[in-house]
């Protein structure tokens, strides 16, 4: 509940025709479950399946799916949204396992400007005000309708050399190939509920609300879902190439609530014009608003997709594709002039009509549990759980 008395509520606000996958930390078999929600209830899928990325790549995902909807429900999905994340306590995961997380940066035109005033002024947020009034009267708002890789965008790089503000940053946002980059390690990510990091040295840091695009290892889009690429704008301004340091921290990266399956009743075509909102609120009675219209991305979906699976690389387990976000905030918060950046406690919500909520609260990432679930874990955990398969003489298989 929000300090306005306003609720945002976990599911799509359609979530009755919705095909909704996730993952439950289940402490009985000390591991994860894949689950589908089903009215106010989890139904476990673990018969069916014992990985999200296994039932991905199914053709039949849809029908799974629909076979469990007449089951009982195993969790109550407002017990697990408000339950502590601990290992003896059943709470939700986030709604992808074995896929690998991929990030492409610059999509938007407004995060682009930021990145560029990232990198001229090295990382300091108290000279970032004055660069961004230069940046923004040499672009004179030009580059808000160019097509990345296009003649125009090609003569825009011309313009913003000759004036001594041309940027790798807007190298990918406005040239040919856009950047992708991986965002976390398998199983790293955290879901709904969980803490976010953030770690101690950083003193510029933001939430970035994203769309997150769930793939199959043929480059087939099958699903969606919603992140926080939690990013250090103090480090990935002094170099390009921290750009690992910046993005890959203790449970800096967020997904969920849950995997909305592509199917008759919502396309990709839904997602092209809708909208991402996020909020935080502060311990210290802060509270930001924002919107991030996936319209105006400058890249589609497709080409993002093309840019990361095909002859040039392959993901056998598929991966889970953050699109880009629009959101970099300016507005001051400690002190004129500074901008935002995080506090401990900040409680983050990014939201979208078909896809839910994705709550989770800042800490700082040397605090927060280790990650210790990794594929060493993994693998131990499906071998455990494996259905023994019986030989004609009764004998295991």
């Amino acid at each position: 509940m929000h300090a306005d008395g306003t609720d945002a509520g976990v599911l799509p606000r359609d979530a009755g025709a919705a095909r909704l996958v996730g993952r439950v930390w289940d402490p009985q078999i000390a591991g994860p479950r894949v689950v589908a929600v089903c009215g106010d209830g989890l139904v476990d899928l673990s018969a069916e399946t014992r990985t999200v990325s296994e039932l991905m790549e199914r053709e039949d995902a849809i029908a799974v799916i629909d076979a469990v909807a007449a089951h009982p429900p195993r969790w109550s999905l407002a017990e697990l949204a408000g339950a502590a994340h601990r290992e003896d306590v059943a709470h939700l995961l986030a709604p992808i396992d074995l896929q690998v997380v991929k990030a492409c940066g610059v999509t938007f035109v407004d995060s682009m400007i930021e990145r560029v005033i990232e990198e001229r002024v090295g990382g300091d947020p108290e000279r970032a005000g004055a660069v961004r009034t230069r940046v923004i009267e040499a672009l004179g708002g030009t580059l808000a309708s160019v097509r990345p890789g296009s003649p125009e965008a090609a003569r825009a790089k011309d313009v913003l050399r000759e004036q001594g503000l041309w940027s790798q940053y807007l190298e990918v946002g406005i040239g040919p190939d856009p950047e992708v980059f991986t965002k976390a390690p398998v199983l790293s990510s955290v879901g709904y509920g969980a803490h976010v990091g953030v770690p101690r040295a950083s003193s510029w840091n933001n939430p970035e609300p994203e769309l997150v695009l769930v793939v199959a290892s043929t480059g087939r889009i099958v699903g969606a879902t919603l992140g926080n690429d939690v990013n250090l704008r103090d480090v990935e301004g002094r170099s390009a190439l921290l750009l690992g340091k910046a993005k890959d921290n203790n449970a800096s990266s967020a997904i969920g609530p849950f995997v909305r399956m592509l199917d008759d009743g919502f396309a990709l075509d839904a997602l092209r014009d809708a909208e991402i909102t996020l909020r935080i609120d502060g311990e210290d009675g802060f509270a930001l608003q924002a919107a991030s219209p996936l319209s105006r991305i400058s890249r589609t979906f497709e080409e993002l997709v093309a840019a990361t699976v095909g002859a040039h690389h392959q993901y056998p387990d598929g991966f889970a594709l953050y699109t880009g976000t629009m959101f970099a905030p300016t507005t001051d918060r400690d002190e004129p002039g500074a901008g935002f950046t995080h506090h401990p406690g900040d409680v983050v919500e990014i939201s979208s009509p078909r896809l839910g909520t994705l709550r989770t609260t800042v800490g700082i990432a040397e605090e927060l549990p280790p990650w210790t679930f990794g594929l060493t874990r993994m693998l131990r955990h499906l071998d455990a759980q494996r259905t023994p398969v019986l030989t004609p003489s009764g004998a295991d298989a």
